[in-house]
């Protein structure tokens, strides 16, 4: 599942929320800080982890 960086528009606290895109497109994301539903999405790297060796 991929993870995503947040900060909150209330009290400006980073956070990272791991969920599936799915869940990413229909939940509103609450900042475990203060509760604010106002996330403000924050862009980094992404990187994949895979359990098979090739």
């Amino acid at each position: 599942m991929p993870t995503y960086d947040f900060r909150c528009g209330r009290c400006r606290k980073k956070y990272t929320l791991t969920m599936s895109i799915s869940d990413r497109d229909h939940k509103k994301v609450k900042c475990p800080k203060c509760g604010s539903v106002k996330a403000e999405t924050i862009f980094s790297s992404f990187s994949a982890k895979t359990s098979r060796k090739s």
